[in-house]
């Protein structure tokens, strides 16, 4: 069995991670380098950058930052945020990221999807969902949201997500936007229901407030990764607490060593 992954998200404006609440009050929580290197050295098992205001002028930055953190840590990891172009995708993994992620520009202009597939593989190209529960003639669907949870495509999530996997990308990280930032826990229904529809691994994400909530991702969400920010961020919940907690209710899952540089 494939070991499940345990990746905290950290979110970068202007070459520094920050903590805010659902992108608002934004507070400066260090140095991207410092902040990876603990990850690594606590166990995680990859981690997700996204750029947050990934403006055209924050590229420079951003790159400088995947550079300097590619040289710091030998875990994988990812970044999104505001990749728009083929040539985006390319700078971000010559500066060292092992994927990139595409969300909003994945909706608007799909065949991005298929040319990052093709130039840089399929494990290499990742897609943000963000899908949420509205009412729509009547009936519920997950329609999938885009420019941050602000603006509705008329997509659904699961067909969405199929589509996804036949342009060509390798991963989908599902954002449940109802639950991001609450602390209730991922939304188990949408993530197992695309987990389900789809043969590429899904990374839950969006809600995370426990351990417990990171293992029932796995469990009864089918997702084969989760994904936190918060939780890991103020210390609430280490990532050795997660994988004992794992171990404990029979997933497979990396033991929490220490590895790489401390």
């Amino acid at each position: 069995m494939l070991a499940k992954r345990i990746i905290p998200c950290l979110d970068v404006e202007k070459g520094r991670v920050v903590k805010g609440t659902r992108f608002l009050e934004l507070v400066d929580a260090g140095d991207p380098v410092a902040v990876a290197a603990r990850y690594e050295a606590e166990g995680a098992d990859e981690l997700v950058f996204l750029d947050i205001t990934a403006s055209h002028e924050g590229r420079a930055i951003m790159l400088d930052m995947v550079r300097r953190v590619a040289e710091t840590i030998f875990m994988p990891f990812t970044v999104g945020g505001g990749i728009r172009t083929l040539d985006d995708a390319v700078q971000l993994i010559h500066a060292g990221a092992e994927k990139v992620s595409i969300n909003s520009a994945a909706v608007r202009t799909p065949e991005l999807v298929t040319a990052v597939a093709d130039r840089l593989g399929s494990c290499a190209t990742v897609v943000n969902i963000d899908p949420k529960r509205v009412v729509r003639e009547g009936r519920e669907v997950w329609e999938v949201f885009v420019n941050g949870g602000r603006v509705p495509t008329g997509l659904e999530a699961v067909p969405w997500a199929q589509e996804v996997e036949r342009l060509g990308a390798g991963e989908i990280v599902l954002t449940c936007m109802d639950r991001d930032g609450t602390r209730d826990g991922y939304d188990l229904e949408i993530t197992a229901a695309v987990s389900k529809a789809v043969g590429i691994p899904v990374v839950a994400s969006g809600g995370a407030g426990c351990a417990g909530h990171l293992a029932d991702a796995i469990e009864f969400g089918k997702a084969d990764a989760a994904l936190a920010a918060g939780i890991f961020h103020f210390g609430e919940c280490t990532i050795r607490e997660v994988k004992e907690l794992f171990q404990a209710r029979g997933i497979a899952v990396r033991p929490a060593l220490h590895h790489g540089h401390a």
